[in-house]
């Protein structure tokens, strides 16, 4: 689902032009509006990921792996459109990790319909474990609703299911959060202890917006965000 245009411009401005759309983002090191877009700082990785069908124009800037954000124009229909992110692989095994532990702080419309998530995996893409800190419209995760926890600094509706290729895990939060800190390790061990898997290997931590529809235009802004893990 991962998947370069480098554009220096003045500092006042930046502006990106889109089919017949012309959308002004803040001044950036970095922009995309590739479906696939990269760009790699500091151990970390930005993806556009325009990955649905029927999706709109969408362009990802950044000036940092703790500094970005995405303009994105999606119709309002229905089924997830893009998921862009960053991302950093960690490739630790629970029982090896000490700790793992992230950050956010983000900016989102008060319309549209979309979700500010992790997206984590583990030993490949057999284990996907999101983490839904807030989210606004008629989205909601797969498979059927399990427990109620509190775990990892949040309180969650913990669902459970399969997309057809792997099992999905998803922590909803109880109440929207466009800032905190998450303790990933925690989560990872009450995954575990539940058998819900075993000793697994944690692989990609991804941070982003899971964008279903943001039509007219909207701009999802991650003010800052850290990754530690050892």
């Amino acid at each position: 689902m991962h998947r370069t245009l480098r554009l220096f411009v003045p500092a006042s401005m930046l502006v990106v032009l889109v089919g017949l759309l012309a959308q002004p983002a803040q001044a950036a090191v970095w922009s995309s509006s590739a479906q696939w877009g990269t760009w790699t700082n500091s151990g970390f990785t930005l993806y556009n990921n325009i990955w649905g069908g029927g999706a709109g124009p969408q362009t990802i800037w950044a000036n940092s792996a703790s500094n970005w954000g995405v303009w994105a124009n999606h119709p309002n229909t229905g089924g997830v459109k893009s998921y862009p992110n960053v991302s950093r692989n960690v490739n630790r095994r629970i029982s090896a990790l000490t700790t793992a532990t992230s950050s956010f702080n983000v900016t989102v419309p008060g319309g549209g319909a979309y979700a500010t998530a992790y997206d984590i995996w583990c030993d490949g893409h057999t284990y996907e474990i999101m983490l839904w800190m807030n989210k606004t419209g008629p989205v909601g995760p797969l498979g059927s609703r399990q427990t109620t926890a509190t775990v990892g600094g949040h309180s969650w509706d913990i669902y459970r299911g399969s997309n057809g290729s792997n099992q999905v895990f998803s922590f909803v939060s109880r109440g929207n959060a466009n800032s905190g800190t998450v303790n990933i390790k925690a989560i990872l061990t009450w995954l575990r202890t539940s058998n819900w898997f075993g000793d697994v290997t944690l692989g990609d931590v991804q941070f982003g917006y899971e964008i279903t529809s943001s039509s007219g235009g909207m701009d999802f802004r991650t003010n800052s965000y850290s990754l530690s893990t050892s």
